[in-house]
């Protein structure tokens, strides 16, 4: 199902990120959106505002999926945002966003890549 999500997030395919969700999704982040409806909603502004072709990778998290976004710039990837799922049913109940520096350090996880470099998700 995390995989169905990171291609879906890379592709910026809001009507597959939003199937992914349950009904009453929250997405954990300063806005608080809450419901599949406000996500999807939240979710089209961010690729309306950062462009399509992002990139992602997969990773755990105190032991829940989570993803590395990474936003597209000229000639690759910058880091965005790590983002940690719980999951519920087969579906997205809840993603806590990180955007903080500290956060990927711990991650270990490259500031930016270069396309050439960036295994898309599978």
């Amino acid at each position: 199902m995390i995989g169905r999500y990171a291609r879906a997030f890379e592709a910026a395919d809001v009507p597959a990120l939003v199937r992914l969700l349950t009904a009453d999704a929250v997405l954990e982040m300063p806005p608080v959106p809450r419901g599949s409806r406000d996500y999807g909603l939240f979710m089209r502004r961010v690729f309306g505002t950062r462009g399509t072709g992002w990139g992602v990778r997969r990773l755990t998290a105190n032991g829940q999926p989570a993803l590395a976004a990474y936003a597209p710039e000229p000639g690759g990837y910058l880091l965005h945002t790590l983002q940690v799922f719980t999951v519920s049913g087969g579906l997205i109940a809840r993603n806590v966003v990180f955007a903080e520096p500290r956060v990927f350090e711990t991650f270990d996880l490259p500031q930016q890549i270069s396309f050439d470099k960036f295994d898309r998700a599978r």
